[in-house]
């Protein structure tokens, strides 16, 4: 009963329009002060050690390194490198599109951030080539959602902060995934240029790869200092990401002067604003934590399931059903945050490894961010591209139903995920 009060409560107050962080917020405030006797001293108490977590620190930091990442002339030269490897086949251009957003997904660790650096550079390119603009923005807006798969990726962290799961093991565990979309994205994109007979560059030879690779390499030796790093036990996710941040800030400053001194601030001041939201979410989804395990609501959730006979299969496969409804009216740090404390005790008591889950939990963050009303990346690419929101529903349709077949793959091949992080950390 108490379970259908704090659910009808918070989605009485998300249908207002109010932002979701204040929603959670008076959620339990509303609950605690009229339903309990918990001390409102415990609520505060509780706003303050919910963030006092190091892996929380990570977040600001894989942000500002992102900022920096994106005005800093980084996305530009790694377009050109992928241009000269994949350019000559069916769709170059595209493919190029879907290399570069794996390559900047694998410094930047945010999915929006992606969509912007290399849309806002390839978009225009690729419809003065001559492809239809839907196609571009198809490719840019699913291809940008790899920014959270591949490692360093903000939404795993986010996850690891609600379940203590490894945020290094969670890293890990997305390469192989996150490799395997990229190629899937791919291969759905040659075959649909192949098809219309788009538009193929000529062939760079091996000079003009190595050039293009030699001006991006500063940007792509970001992936090798961060991965390298976790990787070896040299630094731990957290000071990967303050490493990563004061790497960016010399590349886009002093190495390739695409940015000013001037330009220092407002990027700093931005990435503050973001992080500021993120931690005030974080701080809230921290408290409704706390009052669903006050209430035993996780637990009487997992009885309740284990009671009717949910086996893996059939767990995973709800689990998959809520994750994509709750990507139609939330963003995925929100989801993750709420849903993770609640579906993840349940995966444990049925031998569900957490760090799969976690990649589970990823994948459908992607996905959501892909497909209406709230699909982060499809607002990003709709600033880019001036289409409309239903417009490009459509145009991202082919790869959206690529993305729903990887993720039953990785839902149910748990190999996938698994194998890397137990080769590291056995």
């Amino acid at each position: 009963m108490n379970a259908a009060i704090i659910f009808v409560l918070l989605l009485a107050l998300m249908l207002t329009g109010m932002p979701i962080s204040i929603s959670l917020g008076l959620t339990v405030l509303g609950f605690l002060f009229t339903m309990t006797t918990v001390p409102i001293e415990s609520v505060a108490l509780k706003l303050f050690t919910g963030i006092e977590k190091f892996e929380i620190m990570a977040i600001p930091f894989f942000i500002l390194a992102g900022n920096f990442l994106t005005h800093g002339g980084v996305a530009r030269r790694m377009i050109n490198f992928a241009t000269s490897m994949v350019g000559h086949w069916h769709g170059g251009l595209a493919l190029a599109g879907v290399m570069a957003c794996a390559l900047f997904a694998a410094v930047s660790g945010s999915s929006p951030a992606t969509v912007v650096a290399i849309g806002s550079i390839i978009m225009p390119a690729m419809v003065k080539q001559g492809y239809p603009k839907g196609f571009g923005a198809g490719v840019v807006t699913t291809s940008g959602a790899l920014g959270i798969l591949i490692p360093p990726s903000i939404v795993m962290v986010m996850y690891s902060v609600s379940t203590n799961t490894s945020v290094g093991q969670l890293f890990m565990a997305g390469v192989i995934p996150g490799l395997l979309l990229a190629i899937l994205l791919g291969l759905t994109t040659w075959f649909l240029a192949r098809k219309h007979n788009y538009p193929r560059m000529p062939k760079a030879t091996w000079g003009e790869r190595w050039i293009a690779f030699r001006k991006s390499a500063w940007g792509l030796l970001l992936i090798v200092i961060v991965m390298g790093g976790i990787y070896s036990g040299m630094f731990t996710p957290t000071e990967a990401a303050a490493v990563a941040a004061v790497y960016a800030f010399v590349v886009a400053v002093f190495v390739y002067k695409d940015m000013t001194i001037k330009k220092v601030p407002k990027v700093l001041l931005d990435s503050a604003a973001m992080s500021a939201m993120l931690l005030y979410i974080i701080t809230n989804a921290m408290l409704f934590s706390f009052l669903m395990t006050s209430e035993n609501i996780p637990q009487a959730m997992a009885g309740w399931i284990l009671g009717k006979g949910f086996g893996v299969i059939s767990f995973l496969l709800v689990c998959n059903v809520l994750l994509l409804l709750a990507g139609n009216v939330m963003e995925p740090s929100s989801i993750v945050l709420i849903m993770a404390p609640i579906l993840f005790p349940v995966a444990m008591k049925l031998g569900i490894d957490p760090v799969h889950f976690g990649i589970i939990m990823v994948v459908n963050m992607e996905v959501g961010m892909c497909h209406p009303p709230v699909g982060l990346n499809l607002y990003v690419a709709s600033g880019i591209t001036k289409m409309g929101i239903t417009e490009l529903t459509i145009a991202v349709m082919p790869w959206l139903m690529t993305m729903l077949g990887f993720l039953l793959l990785i839902t149910y091949v748990p190999i996938l995920s698994t194998w890397l992080p137990q080769l590291i950390y056995k």
